[in-house]
């Protein structure tokens, strides 16, 4: 899909997992693509971090077969396998009826979270869209609402740059921080953790605030990334490669991130 659509680069990064990453590089990546390992780490706020809810670590660019690694990916794969069935019965206590076992039919081989929840809520007519399942029973604080057990942003950024990739944060602009001195307290104390980049380009970041991280990351000599987070059927309005439509991340993004890896085992010595 990545080289049909004219993407020249691409990383898998889903959430808690290698399965995508580990998938294409059996399958194999076309000659004209572009690629770098990838996962998306849940983790807990920082102390610097005022607000609740999932913080997320990204990781380019490391060893797939990395024995630590994969022991806290499937920690966290069990944490969220954990969480779905308390949040199936809250459901069924509000008065949804739903099943795990139809969620897990109609989603297929894959590692179920909130976002197919709601796909089968709407499918049964309780809900119009998965948004609206998320801001009636699926979101942070919400009836169905269940809190997902997570690792530290230090152990995760630990954990990527020991197995040799490089740890970026994600979207901050979904953080509870606007632009200012409290969300660059924040980037200064993962800094300190090893964070190397931020994920500037985003589709719901607005031109103002990809120009404030793109500076913030200049400031404080970070990577710049981008990603659509494109997540198939269950956001059709998120293309891959262009988001709604108006989405691009240089190619020299790209570049630049394949350039820091191919330093970022010695620079990680210390560690």
């Amino acid at each position: 899909m990545a080289s049909a659509s004219g993407m020249s680069a691409i990383a898998i990064t889903d959430h808690d997992t290698l399965a995508g990453t580990l998938a294409a590089r059996e399958h194999g990546i076309p000659p004209s693509l572009g690629f770098l390992s990838g996962v998306e780490i849940s983790a807990d706020p920082p102390a610097a971090c005022p607000g609740k809810g999932s913080f997320h670590i990204l990781g380019y660019g490391f060893d797939c077969d990395d024995t630590e690694l994969n022991r806290m990916l499937t920690r966290l794969e069990s944490f969220r396998r954990n969480r779905n069935p308390s949040i199936i019965r809250r459901l069924n206590d509000l008065g949804v009826s739903i099943s795990l076992e139809e969620v897990a039919a109609a989603s297929g081989p894959c590692q179920l979270g909130r976002p197919h929840i709601a796909r089968m809520m709407v499918s049964k007519g309780v809900v119009a869209s998965i948004d609206e399942a998320f801001d009636r029973f699926l979101g942070t604080g919400k009836p169905a609402y269940v809190e997902k057990t997570r690792v530290s942003c230090k152990d995760a950024i630990y954990r990527l740059r020991a197995a040799g990739g490089v740890p970026v944060l994600a979207h901050p602009g979904l953080l509870p921080l606007g632009p200012g001195a409290e969300l660059e307290f924040l980037v200064d104390n993962l800094i300190e953790m090893g964070l190397e980049g931020i994920e500037a380009h985003y589709p719901l970041h607005s031109a103002r605030l990809t120009a404030y991280f793109v500076e913030l990351a200049a400031d404080r000599e970070l990577l710049v990334t981008g990603g659509t987070d494109f997540h198939g059927a269950i956001t059709p309005e998120i293309r891959m490669g262009t988001g709604r439509g108006d989405f691009y991340v240089p190619h020299a993004l790209f570049t630049r991130l394949v350039e820091r890896h191919s330093n970022v085992i010695e620079r990680n010595a210390p560690l």
